[in-house]
């Protein structure tokens, strides 16, 4: 692993040197090409890239990390960072006025706008060159069919483990109150309840709460605790319908004990209004005990924690294992699949085919275990070290923070390779996303065709989002929820369940 993650200059001149990636070039390829007279494809000289930000800050656009990705893959990166909390109101602006740039990164695969422009040709269908290079061509399967709109690829998949969501609880606030970690709903709800009423961090204020949850909690961290009571994935198909998952029994169910819990002062009251980084602080200041996520942000957590005070008690139990009743063990793919988005390149930009090869090449040179570790822990000695037996230890973490982590949403695969961590967590957090993928959940809509979904899905799903929230915090009950539902039909539900039932007969 040392010699992989190593990436000084000498290894990135070695590794410009040998840039070139065989692909399926023509030997009369046109002179402005990124095509070699040989016919290898080679990366372009410089590349634009409209990139999700999941951090506070901005990496520097010649910081160190930029810096090594240019001389590893021999193409300077303009990146263009979007903040992830504003990332649907800036990529909508972008594909309205078509100013994309020559790699797009679309992580809301859902979003009405994004799917509109896949269809109508503002990207191009990358899936006809995938095989002629070396990484890209060893995308799962699986991957891929989740990632196709109307049959097609318009862009390089972001792959995902299938499943990373579980239930992070205080280790720390359970011993404190004699409490066993919980693996039922009903022994979380028992552990959601003490944390709001028994002083769990033992300072005499009552100053604490179970959940922690934030405003994406409709198709977050709810929709992943609906999904132990037996809801779907988004959808679920039942007697060959294609019905919404915020429609069945199973969803509403979880609902009512969820707003159970909240009545109890069991979830935080602002939970509806909640940004992410207001999440997270909140989390890291002790508010509360128990969060719905990614496994991984254990040791997320904890460093927000550490960061402001080095002594602090916190510590986490990781589960994912949670049942409810009769309910066979699962878990919903939050990646359905091991997708997370697009790597989209636009057809106004990207001019021609072989501009289009050259882009290629550079995203299949990020999926070496060299530009992952890059992207992943850093340059080794400036911020991270590694023993003898490969496990990786971050040496200066604000360092990291700064100039490391911005790039780790960006990554084209997050399973390129497993790095061992000395950091708290991580390595029980990937064994256990690594166990839920035989128990995921995964949205059989994917791979479906319907012009009524692309063209409204986004405002009907915020409606059900809405009369969700509403519902939460008193101000309809089940009934007027049940309501606000049956409305959605005439705005054209209907007509995507029709949709997607067709596609589904067509396609099983």
């Amino acid at each position: 692993m040392r010699n992989h993650s190593r990436l000084g200059i000498a290894v990135a001149s070695v590794a410009i040197a040998s840039l070139a990636l065989t692909a399926c070039g023509a030997s009369d390829a046109p002179a402005n090409s990124n095509e070699g007279s040989s016919g290898e494809v080679t990366a372009p000289e410089s590349i634009t890239w409209m990139a999700m930000l999941h951090t506070p800050t901005t990496p520097e656009a010649d910081g160190p990390i930029a810096t090594a990705l240019a001389e590893y893959t021999g193409t300077e990166i303009n990146f263009q960072w979007v903040p992830d909390a504003s990332k649907d109101e800036k990529i909508n602006a972008a594909l309205a006025s078509d100013s994309l740039a020559d790699i797009t990164s679309l992580s809301n695969t859902t979003n009405t706008s994004v799917r509109q422009a896949l269809k109508s040709g503002q990207f191009w269908d990358v899936e006809p060159y995938l095989k002629d290079y070396e990484n890209l061509s060893k995308i799962d399967e699986k991957t891929i069919a989740s990632a196709r709109v109307d049959g097609h690829l318009y862009g390089v998949p972001v792959q995902k483990p299938i499943a990373r969501y579980g239930v992070l609880v205080r280790q720390d606030w359970l011993d404190n109150l004699g409490l066993e970690t919980p693996h039922t709903i009903e022994e979380l709800s028992e552990v959601a309840v003490a944390f709001a009423t028994q002083d769990p961090d033992g300072n005499g204020q009552n100053d604490t709460t179970g959940f922690i949850d934030r405003l994406e909690s409709f198709k977050l961290g709810f929709k992943t605790l609906a999904g132990y009571f037996g809801a779907g994935n988004n959808f679920v198909v039942e007697d060959d319908k294609v019905i919404p998952t915020f429609q069945t029994d199973e969803f509403k169910e979880a609902m009512e004990w969820y707003r159970g819990l909240y009545e109890q002062g069991a979830i935080n009251g602002e939970f509806v209004t909640m940004q992410k980084q207001n999440q997270q602080d909140a989390i890291a200041q002790g508010k509360g005990g128990i969060i719905v996520t990614g496994l991984f942000e254990a040791k997320n957590y904890m460093n927000l924690a550490t960061s402001a005070d080095p002594n602090t008690p916190m510590a986490w139990a990781l589960i994912n294992d949670i049942t409810f009743e009769d309910v066979p063990r699962r878990i919903i793919s939050d990646t359905n699949g091991g997708f997370g988005g697009w790597l989209a390149m636009s057809t106004s930009e990207v001019k021609d085919e072989a501009e289009l090869k050259g882009i290629l090449a550079f995203i299949d040179k990020l999926l070496d275990e060299e530009a992952f570790a890059l992207m992943t822990n850093g340059i080794e000695d400036e911020h991270y070290t590694i023993d003898a037996d490969g496990v990786v230890t971050i040496s200066d973490q604000p360092k990291w923070e700064q100039e490391v982590q911005p790039y780790n949403s960006s990554r084209p695969s997050d399973i390129v390779t497993t790095f061992k961590s000395s950091t708290p967590y991580v390595d029980e957090g990937n064994e256990k996303m690594a166990e839920n993928a035989e128990f995921a959940v995964v949205d059989p809509s994917a791979p479906l065709s319907s012009d009524a979904f692309d063209q409204s899905w986004s405002t009907i799903q915020q409606a059900a989002n809405d009369a969700y929230n509403k519902y939460m915090v008193g101000q309809l009950d089940m009934a007027g929820y049940e309501d606000a539902i049956e409305k959605l039909d005439g705005q054209g539900l209907d007509t995507i369940i029709e949709e997607l039932s067709a596609s589904y007969a067509e396609n099983n």
